[in-house]
Formats: C-alpha cells, structure tokens, sequence
C-alpha cells in the first residue's frame, strides 16, 4: 500500500473535492470539514467526474413520509444523473448489490511526513513520467511543492 501527498489541506475547501491521478486512477478527494474522503472519480453509470458531485448526507426512512437525514454518513451525488455513492465505503444506493465506486484512505500528516512520502513516489518512479515521454493524457495534473510548514492531505493505495 503506498501513501501519496495530494494537496495541502487548505487547496480543498470545505464541502468541495480535488480531482486528482494517482498510479493511474482518477481520484476525487472530498473535505468535508472534519475529515478527508476520497473514492473513484469515474461515475460507473455513464463515466460523469464525481469530483464535480454534490454533496449531501444520507437520507433514510422509518416508513412513507417518515424521512430523515444522517449527516454523519455523507453521500456524493453525480453531477449527470444524480446516482449516489457513500464517501465512506463507495456504496451505491441505486444498485446496491452490484454498484460500487472503490473508497481509499486519506489522513493529513505534517510536512515532515508528507515531504518523505513525496520524496518516496520520486525515488520509486510512482506518478513520474517515463523520460522523454511524450504522449499527452486526457488529464493533467498539477504538480505541488513540499513544505515542512503546512499540514498536507496524504492518500493511500
């Protein structure tokens, strides 16, 4: 399982997500205030970037018209049709038992910290392009500097 530095804590605001690459998937990294998540950025309904979903907390019900909300368990909606995943596990309410976005773990660690990991990735070649390559992708990713000041968002695959 490796750890990756995404971003500064800071360069996702609150209720918003980050759309990033990492060893080849397309991950959306969620701030939800008082924790990260981060899932599979590609609806599997129709491929909509879930990074550029709503989100909402989880609605349930007792019976007919006796709904409620459950805001400690966060859902992500797609921005094309409103399909709905849960941030935690990446389960899928439309199709439960067949419809699943992957889930991964994120946690913010210091600079120090983030500054090893991302010295790491560039050791072991992770998510730096093979010399002299020179095919574009579809995406393009921004590339942060590492500071020992600030805390960083670190995700692990």
């Amino acid at each position: 399982m490796g750890q990756h530095v995404v971003c500064e804590i800071h360069e996702i605001p609150k209720g918003k997500a980050k759309h990033i690459s990492v060893e080849g998937r397309d991950i959306a990294v969620f701030n939800l205030g008082d924790r990260f998540a981060a899932i599979t950025s590609k609806c599997p309904h129709e491929g909509a970037n879930l990074c550029n979903g709503r989100i909402a907390a989880f609605i349930d019900a007792h019976g007919p018209g006796e709904y409620f909300t459950q805001s400690d368990r966060p859902m992500v909606r797609c921005p094309w049709h409103g399909w709905e995943f849960d941030l935690k596990t990446g389960q899928s309410y439309i199709d439960p038992k067949r419809i699943r976005v992957k889930s991964f773990e994120v946690s913010v660690s210091d600079g120090s910290e983030a500054e090893a990991i991302a010295r790491a990735d560039v050791e072991s070649g992770v998510n730096v392009p093979a010399e002299g390559a020179r095919d574009e992708g579809p995406y393009k990713i921004e590339v942060f500097e590492v500071s020992t000041e600030n805390q960083y968002v670190v995700l692990k695959i």
